[in-house]
């Protein structure tokens, strides 16, 4: 066993962890992050996203000690005080959740992207959502929600200047 710190969803965690174990197995068993899926656990389907330093990672792939030290998000601390972030309302408006597997690894891609573009091109978000299968949406609602998530984000910076 080793001592394994980071920060989990803006919270210090310190957990004893058998260093053969994936990142996705420690998040959902040891924490009880359920939000992080276990899709094909070779990371090709992009079910156990997290953000890891603010990156998405295939956290099924990630062994446990690669995260020593690190900022791990999770879906389940991406909204803040009880209410939604703006791209978790843009993905249920546009109706881009259907049977809600694939949904939060999306989300936190989404989010990864919207963090480093204000407003990006429908390739960029092609390739930042590339990493992900879903066999309900069609991918077109994706999209859509990324373009309403744009618009929420502004309204909120707006809303508190």
């Amino acid at each position: 066993m080793q001592e394994l710190k980071c920060v989990v969803n803006g919270r210090e965690v310190t957990l004893q962890v058998d260093p053969g174990r994936n990142l996705v197995d420690v998040l959902r068993r040891d924490l009880g992050l359920t939000g992080v899926k276990v899709g094909c656990e070779e990371g090709e389907c992009g079910a156990c996203t997290i953000l890891l330093d603010g990156k998405p990672v295939n956290s099924c792939i990630i062994p446990v000690m690669k995260a020593q030290g690190r900022h791990i998000l999770t879906i389940e601390g991406l909204a803040e005080e009880g209410e939604l972030d703006p791209i978790q309302e843009a993905f249920i408006e546009a109706g881009a959740v259907q049977c809600g597997f694939c949904t939060p690894g999306v989300v936190l891609s989404a989010k990864s992207l919207l963090d480093e573009m204000e407003n990006p091109t429908k390739e960029e978000v092609r390739e930042a959502l590339s990493g992900h299968l879903c066999r309900c949406t069609g991918y077109l609602q994706f999209y859509d929600a990324l373009k309403l998530a744009v618009e929420k984000i502004a309204a909120r910076k707006a809303a508190r200047s």
